[in-house]
């Protein structure tokens, strides 16, 4: 799959170990060396940021034509299936939350993971290059619910704990779509006893979150704190078959 946008990005899926590779370096710059995570697999002399599931998904790539280096990867995505998940033994997001309600639902899924863009491309339209190409795929392949995990910066939950109740208060997925998070390091979000700023909190949150949020995506029970990431997750949910029909002509989504 091949996806021109504005003559400027190119989308397509990796179709080699050298684009896979590429990929995870690009994932080390970011994750590794400039948000200080780490993991059992990162290759510090390869400087790859790798892990176990990386052989089961597709990575999705965005590349910019009009670079000094257009064969540079600029954003990636990481996208795992039902059929590939169980080849893989779990989807990478069981680890952190309750997947039973999707597992259970017997739609087809479809995981994105891995998602970053070289630092100078965030907050502007390689993003929504980004989600272009994701939903040329999804045409392709049937998924009707998407998810996967989206951070913010840092392991205190206490620092962007309006931004969860936000999120919790008026994003709360269905229950028969809602995971959970759970382990030691999950975060239970309460009520908040006094007003939110709304408009405070939704200007800071991460990108990432903002456009889950314009598809009419919504968000799992609680939180996880992932110190070997450095982040605060929630769970993102997006049924693509409720996608608003403003935002499926602009993403050009198919129900």
């Amino acid at each position: 799959m091949t996806l021109e946008l504005a003559n400027r990005f190119s989308v397509r899926l990796a179709r080699t170990e050298a684009d896979v590779t590429s990929a995870q370096r690009l994932r080390y710059d970011v994750f590794v060396t400039e948000m200080g995570g780490s993991g059992d697999m990162v290759d510090h002399a390869a400087q790859i940021e790798v892990d176990r599931f990386d052989a089961f998904g597709d990575h999705l790539m965005l590349f910019d034509r009009f670079s000094d280096d257009p064969d540079a990867v600029v954003g990636v995505y990481r996208l795992m299936n039902t059929d590939q998940a169980k080849t893989a033994g779990r989807f990478y997001s069981a680890s952190e939350f309750d997947l039973s309600p999707l597992l259970q639902s017997g739609r087809p899924l479809l995981e994105l993971g891995r998602s970053c863009l070289r630092q100078s491309y965030r907050g502007g339209p390689a993003l929504f290059a980004m989600w272009q190409g994701l939903s040329a795929h999804i045409r392709q392949t049937g998924a009707e619910v998407i998810f996967g995990v989206a951070s913010f910066p840092g392991t205190d939950s206490s620092l962007v704990i309006d931004a969860l109740r936000l999120l919790s208060s008026d994003y709360l997925a269905p229950s028969q779509l809602r995971p959970k998070a759970i382990g030691p390091t999950a975060v239970t979000v309460e009520e908040s006893e006094v007003a939110i700023d709304r408009k405070s909190v939704m200007r800071n949150m991460p990108p990432l979150i903002k456009s889950y949020l314009r598809l009419g995506g919504c968000v799992g029970e609680g939180a996880f704190v992932d110190h070997a990431f450095n982040t605060t997750d929630v769970c993102m949910v997006l049924d693509v078959t409720r996608i608003p029909d403003r935002q499926r002509a602009i993403y050009g989504a198919k129900p």
